[in-house]
């Protein structure tokens, strides 16, 4: 079989429902790897909370953190990292104006930078449960353009914030639906999406487009889905997503439904 090139979407697919990568998924991706494919984490999350992810898998390839903004191969210097942003304007924008639209709480981030407006223990680490004086997101501490902005909102207002959102900032940023049970808005740079982020991947390795294989659930796989030469979608994923993909899964994220699936597909059994 020629060498593939692996790209997992975290929450709703790698991860179960409580955010935990399986034994079994752990030892099927390690079976990937050591058939000689390319296994990268593609993911919103911001690399502070996907790092523990990529250490359990025991991978060294380069890992994409939100949503495509940024590449970087974690613990070493890559010459292709890089780091998309967008104005810090629109951060200090949003905090004026965060109670009129409904935000309960907004945090900017960058690979070694994070900034929030106040603390949250109940989110899975999205955002910092204590801050330090400098870790308060204001203009004196945010003194560069973040690569990530991520909003908790009420869950009711979520679409309205959305729809005022694209109204303000849309020629700007592209606007992501946390796929996990909290109502978290991410907001990237404009015209980013995770394809960017698997097209470097597969430059980087030679990899010809059709042995991309794609993992993911939620809207903000799509055009990873897409673009992939396989796009896989999780039996637990939206339909929309389902109707692009070239498989889904038989069993969901709860049931390892990606680890069974690999499995089989690459003959890792056998």
């Amino acid at each position: 079989m020629e060498k593939k090139l692996i790209a997992l979407d975290l929450d709703g697919t790698t991860l179960n429902a409580d955010s935990l990568i399986s034994s079994k998924t752990i030892s099927v991706l390690q079976k990937a790897s050591k058939a000689g494919h390319i296994v990268s984490i593609v993911t919103g999350r911001p690399y502070r909370i996907s790092k523990n992810y990529y250490d359990e898998l025991q991978i060294k390839t380069p890992m994409i953190n939100f949503n495509g903004a940024l590449g970087h191969i974690p613990y070493r210097t890559w010459g292709k990292e890089y780091q998309d942003t967008f104005s810090r304007e629109i951060a200090f924008d949003l905090l004026k104006n965060k109670e009129n639209l409904g935000i309960k709480l907004i945090a900017a981030e960058a690979k070694t930078m994070l900034l929030a407006d106040s603390v949250n223990p109940v989110t899975d680490g999205f955002f910092p449960t204590s801050l330090s004086t400098q870790q308060l997101l204001n203009e004196d501490n945010l003194a560069t353009d973040p690569a990530s902005v991520t909003l908790l909102v009420d869950d009711d207002a979520k679409e309205k914030i959305i729809s005022e959102l694209r109204n303000n900032y849309g020629d700007y940023i592209e606007i992501g639906v946390w796929g996990g049970k909290n109502p978290i808005l991410e907001l990237a740079p404009k015209g980013i999406t995770k394809e960017k982020g698997v097209r470097l991947l597969a430059s980087n390795y030679n990899i010809d487009r059709k042995n991309i294989i794609a993992f993911g659930d939620e809207h903000n796989d799509y055009e990873m889905i897409d673009y992939a030469g396989w796009g896989v979608v999780m039996k637990n994923g939206t339909d929309a997503l389902k109707k692009i993909s070239n498989d889904i899964t038989e069993l969901d994220n709860t049931q390892d439904g990606l680890a069974n699936y690999l499995e089989k597909y690459l003959k890792l059994a056998e």
